[in-house]
């Protein structure tokens, strides 16, 4: 994790208090005061002010008294954040010994925005808009400030208020540094399944701010000795509370090339459409908890090709023709904590099948109607410099079978290290993994980490038989190199603490996993 810039940073300018008036008028030496009749405030409440004017009242006070207390009003503003907040003694006459004070609360009003090239200052004057209502907060602005400063839109930003042209309102100007948001990203890994070829080569296009609007276009090509993917998305701001709705759309063709069930020549196509409205509803620089609603269609169709048999059944709940459709509403909530020295992660998703579209729908489970929870967590611990201690977790329960498209894979490189990718498909399944990163050479920019690992997985059906082997123990370790901030290298070597029956023909399934991850952006 990153240290947040410090508020001196982000808002480095003294604020001063709009001048006041020092004298109400013609004032005698002293006044007898029985009470204290503080207006304009919307901040704080006569008894928030009371131990303040006690002293003063019930007495003669003097003109130099009454200057004292105007000036502890302004000080409890000041000390709770309302910095260009300002209390004054108003023209008056003074009988029946009442005091008039008047607070004049600051706000903001004009906010100019400089340095932006590509961005909308509209998007950045609508966010800061939310923490400079009035009566002005510094407090609040700085918060805003933070998490413009954590948008990855923007590189830096700072502030700085002016005086404005009537008393009590202030001009916020705020210079940004817009961050590169295109980006080409080629990768080879080797983290597909062995039945469609493990070797896989991908090229990304993604840019994060198409329009000006922060909206996010995202395309990519995946391919395999045995398939090719296309996936496309695309994400929109709603509003200033960083709203978004995001519309995905994936296809791929795919055939088993795995001996020895290539012969048969199975072939499969499958796509996918999915429709998101994600809200955060708290957001601070140090946590943020968001929810989020998902439309979700997948479809696949398989044939066999062997003899020309065409459209053929090979999974549960497909239909005479091999077709599936799954139509689900998701729902989610996610959670992040952050600090300089960790962060913590936690996402849940309830997803409901839904009997909409011609989706699947068979006598009997599996088909598109089906309830189950994923939890997933990860957590992740600063212990020194460049030396970091990842932990996660994920948990998946479901009411009744389900569909290979929704079941939980276990197996692989992103879940237990030291078995071929999805090794167990099952309706629940429990997953855990423990990683330490520990820096054994930095040159440069170049940085190198050792990595020894655990990863624990099991899985087990809601009806109907489980794996013979329904748990996977994986251990090893592995080496990290990144350059800058561009580019990762990384090979993992995972041994099986737990033996399952399968060959052993690829680098994948002997417990070899490796990535290499260029992402320059302009």
């Amino acid at each position: 994790p990153s240290p947040l810039p410090p508020p001196e940073q982000l808002l480095p300018q003294p604020i001063t208090p709009p001048s006041t008036p020092d004298t109400p008028g013609n004032v005698p030496d002293t006044i007898q005061v029985k009470q204290f009749d503080i207006v304009g405030s919307t901040v704080f409440s006569a008894k928030d002010f009371e131990p303040i004017t006690k002293p003063y009242v019930n007495r003669n006070v003097s003109f130099a008294e009454l200057l004292q207390l105007r000036s502890a009003i302004a000080d409890l503003y000041i000390r709770n954040g309302y910095v260009t907040s300002a209390a004054i003694l108003p023209p008056q006459v003074l009988t029946g010994g009442v005091v008039k004070i008047q607070v004049i609360e600051g706000s903001i009003e004009q906010i100019n925005v400089i340095g932006t090239r590509r961005l909308n200052p509209a998007y950045i004057r609508s966010r800061i808009g939310l923490t400079v209502q009035a009566p002005l907060n510094v407090n609040r602005l700085l918060e805003g400030l933070r998490l413009l400063q954590l948008d990855p839109l923007i590189a830096s930003i700072s502030a700085d208020l002016q005086a404005g042209t009537r008393p009590g309102t202030s001009v916020l100007q705020i210079t940004i540094a817009e961050a590169k948001t295109f980006s080409i990203t080629p990768t080879l890994d080797n983290a597909r399944s062995p039945s469609v070829g493990s070797f896989r080569r991908q090229l990304e296009l993604s840019q994060a701010n198409l329009l000006g609007l922060g909206d996010g276009l995202r395309a990519s090509y995946t391919n395999t000795d045995g398939s090719n993917g296309v996936d496309l998305s695309y994400s929109v701001p709603i509003n200033p509370r960083n709203g978004t709705l995001r519309f995905a759309y994936g296809s791929t063709r795919s055939r088993v090339i795995e001996e020895p069930f290539d012969v048969l020549d199975i072939r499969a196509r499958s796509r996918y459409y999915e429709f998101t409205y994600r809200q955060p509803i708290v957001q601070r620089p140090t946590n943020e908890f968001t929810l989020g609603l998902t439309f979700s269609r997948q479809e696949s169709e398989t044939e066999l090709g062997i003899d020309n048999i065409g459209p053929f059944r090979l999974s549960p709940g497909a239909d005479e023709q091999g077709r599936t459709r799954i139509s689900a509403l998701r729902f989610f909530q996610e959670y992040v904590q952050r600090s300089d020295r960790q962060v913590f992660a936690a996402r849940s998703q309830f997803s409901v099948g839904l009997g909409l579209f011609d989706a699947t729908l068979n006598d009997q489970a599996p088909d598109s109607r089906f309830f189950s929870w994923r939890g997933q967590a990860q957590w992740t611990q600063l212990l020194a410099r460049d030396s970091l201690l990842l932990v996660r977790g994920d948990l998946q329960l479901s009411d009744r079978t389900l569909v290979p498209l929704e079941q939980i894979g276990i197996g692989g490189v992103d879940t237990v290290r030291g078995y071929r990718q999805d090794a167990l498909l099952t309706d629940n399944g429990f997953l855990f993994s423990s990683e330490l990163r520990l820096p054994i050479l930095r040159s440069g920019r170049a940085l190198v980490q050792v990595t020894p690992f655990i990863d624990l997985g099991t899985g087990w059906n809601r009806n109907g038989e489980n794996p013979d082997r329904s748990t996977l123990l994986g251990a090893g370790f592995g080496f990290l190199w990144r350059q800058g901030d561009n580019f990762a290298a990384r090979i993992d070597f995972g041994f099986p603490l737990i033996s399952i029956n399968g060959e052993r023909r690829s680098l994948q399934e002997n417990g070899i996993y490796f990535s290499i991850r260029y992402s320059p952006s302009f």
